[in-house]
This record gives C-alpha cells, structure tokens and sequence, in this order.
C-alpha cells in the first residue's frame, strides 16, 4: 500500500463501500506559551470545518505520552492509552485508516508513524492535507462505532537515543529540523542548540512542494541518495525536535522507497540529557 493518498483517490474511497477511517490530526508547533499569544485549536478548527465523517484525534494528549523527566515533548504513549484512544475513533485493524491535517503534513505524518509502528496493517496520509479536499466540509463532531484496534508495537523501526548515536555513526542519521537549528545558529525551544554529532542536515520542509504535496518520489528519492541512503535495511534514521516534523522525513523516505527508523525522543530528549555530546555548524561532526 502507497503511504500517501491524493484528494481525489480518497473522495473515491469515501464514496465506496468499504471506506477507510478518517482521522483529523490538525496541529501546529507554537511557542504561543513564550509570546502570549493564543495557542492553536486544532479541536476548534475541526468542529468549523472538516472532511466529512473525520473524527479529530488529539496529537499532544492521545498521539503522545506526558513530556518530562527527560523524553522528550512528546514521546510514545502508554499503550493502553493510545488504543483506548484509536478504539474510540473508530480504528480497527481491518480497515484502511487515512489521517490528514491542516496541510503541513507533520501531525498527519506522526500519526501515520504511530499507527504503524503499533501494528497497523493499512494507513495513509492525505498528501498536501485538507487544503486539496475539493468537496464540501462538514461541521460539528463525528462520534463513530467504536473500533477494536488493540496496538502490538515492533512492526516500525524505533531507536532511543544510543541507537540514534551509533546509527550517526555506521549509518545515515537525519536531522529533520531547520537547518539554522541544526547548526545550533538558534534554538527558540530546546535547551542548547546543536545536533548530534554524525547527523546530516535534511530539513523536510525540502520534501515538498510550494503546494504541501510531496515532491516526485523519483526526486526525492535522488536527495536521499546524495546524503547518503543506501536503501540498506535499519541505515537510514531520522530525528527532529520532539518526534513529529522527523515522523514526516520518515513518510518522504517511505514515499521514495526506504525504509527508516525514528528516534521518538529526538532533539528535546538528547538536548536535556547535559552529558550528551553536541556538535554545532554545518559540518556533521
């Protein structure tokens, strides 16, 4: 199964008679808290206006777990807590999932990790998000027949942070981040600013288009050569701030045919741990 659906392909499936669920993971990365400006509702801009039978899933309080004591901002759920969550919005494993967002693609890309990683069989992402849905929306709260999807996690490569540090070494670490951050240049949210040494600089705002849509996957399958994928299996890993913009370069990989792994904790989890090294510039090491 292709791991990108287009708006047209999914008003297709919607229309037949076996849909897929549909998840609204709308999201946005905001300092919000730092600037006092409002934060952003993902809950609020669902109930104005979704793609209709889309049930909204909550990134920071059912896609991840509690931030703190060192994981990272946002790291792998309590299990339980993640199927009671995907249960209640339907998802089982049976039937085809498609998660879309505002149109960055992260959050959709995060739960499209997720569920893999979990187990499930057949989940795709709208690309370009609910910018390309060309039909009507619809408004208010969808509640579904609950689903019975019980999450069986090791179908999806996962590293912590020493796997991401030796993968720097003996394989191809991503960093998925900015490449101002990467050069530790600035740091509007982490603690230090930096990379794990080894890491390339690949931001994955470079995957797509002008448009959200990701580029060819002939094209990016050429810029993941020229950093360095091989194609190997377990080579290619990927980190960012907190897990989310990383799950997106690891959908581009997907899309381009390679397999990668993701370091959940990324970025926020090493940054805190004071006795990790940093490197800092353009150079990876």
């Amino acid at each position: 199964m292709n791991a990108i659906i287009t708006a047209s392909e999914l008003a297709s499936e919607l229309a037949g008679e076996n849909p897929p669920v549909l998840l609204d993971i709308r999201w946005q990365l905001s300092t919000a808290k730092a600037t006092g400006e409002p934060a952003f509702d993902g809950r609020a801009e669902y109930v104005a206006g979704h793609v209709p039978g889309a049930v909204f899933v909550d990134l920071d309080a059912e896609l991840a777990g509690h931030a703190g004591s060192g994981r990272g901002r946002h790291p792998l759920p309590d299990l339980a807590d993640l199927g009671s969550a995907l249960r209640a919005a339907g998802v089982s494993a049976d039937r085809a999932v498609v998660v879309y967002d505002g149109g960055q693609g992260w959050a959709a890309a995060r739960a499209w990790w997720l569920l893999r990683w979990a187990g499930h069989p057949a989940v795709r992402v709208l690309d370009g998000g609910l910018a390309t849905w060309e039909g009507p929306l619809e408004t208010g709260v969808v509640t579904p027949e609950p689903g019975t999807f019980t999450p069986a996690p090791g179908a999806t490569g996962l590293l912590d942070a020493d796997g991401a540090a030796a993968l720097a070494r003996s394989g191809l670490l991503l960093d998925a981040r900015a490449a101002e951050r990467y050069r530790g240049d600035v740091e509007p949210i982490d603690r230090v600013g930096g990379h794990i040494p080894g890491a390339v600089s690949a931001p994955t705002t470079e995957n797509v288009g002008p448009d959200g849509r990701f580029r060819p996957a002939e094209e990016l399958a050429g810029r993941f050569e020229a950093l360095g994928a091989t194609g190997d299996p377990g080579q290619v890993g990927v980190y960012c701030g907190s897990g989310v913009s990383g799950a997106h370069e690891v959908l581009a990989l997907a899309v381009a045919g390679i397999d990668a792994q993701l370091y959940v904790g990324s970025w926020s989890e090493w940054s805190a741990d004071e006795s990790r090294p940093v490197a800092t510039g353009p150079d990876p090491q």
